[in-house]
């Protein structure tokens, strides 16, 4: 069962998506919280599996919350589920770590749906904050894609499969250090600051990347 926390300043969004998780078998509600710093503190006890993150919160914005929460190493799955679709709310957040970005008029099924490709490792996002990523980073990613390495190129694949470090390192047959190494190199190649800004870029740019094996 994928247990999810929710950070959100809105009660009735907060009662919505608890009787939208309670009604599904494989997801379980452990945790609301109705400001940031409680988020955080709530997270860093519970460590869910997924921690869905309202955006414009005051006094503690998503952003900051996201980013409290990646300084403290919580392992969890992190998503925005939010009602921006500014193309700058979106590259914040994935550039501070984010693992999804939704908006709140998602159907009540696809919600559901989306929360458990998360907790799979899959990247979620919104089809229209896709696009918006994509046009975003396109032309300084394009210019550099002839830098990378065959190595980094097979990275690059997987993590536009959704493949975390441990994954990749199986899969390559090489350490999790050098993973990272590849990582942190083909993101400054391709001026990204983020493996979600890879792999929404790899994934719209399929000559970028080689499978391995």
């Amino acid at each position: 069962m994928t247990r999810i926390l929710l950070i959100d300043d809105h009660p009735l969004f907060r009662k919505g998506v608890a009787q939208l998780v309670r009604a599904d078998d494989a997801l379980e509600l452990v945790g609301e919280a109705s400001d940031g710093a409680s988020g955080v503190a709530m997270a860093t006890a519970l460590q869910p599996d997924v921690i869905l993150i309202d955006l414009h919160m005051k006094p503690m914005n998503g952003i900051q919350v996201l980013r409290a929460l990646k300084a403290a190493g919580v392992p969890s799955r992190c998503v925005m589920l939010t009602v921006s679709d500014d193309e700058r709310d979106v590259l914040e957040a994935m550039r501070a770590g984010a693992d999804g970005y939704l908006l709140k008029d998602l159907e009540p099924e696809e919600l559901c749906l989306r929360i458990k490709q998360s907790m799979g490792g899959a990247m979620v996002l919104e089809q229209s904050v896709a696009g918006l990523l994509v046009q975003a980073l396109n032309a300084p990613a394009a210019a550099a894609v002839g830098n990378l390495t065959e190595r980094e190129r097979e990275t690059l694949a997987l993590l536009a499969d959704g493949r975390n470090n441990k994954e990749i390192a199986r899969l390559l047959g090489i350490s999790d250090a050098t993973v990272k190494v590849h990582i942190k190199n083909l993101l400054r190649k391709l001026n990204l600051k983020s493996r979600l800004e890879a792999a929404v870029w790899a994934l719209q740019n399929p000559r970028a990347r080689h499978k391995a094996g």
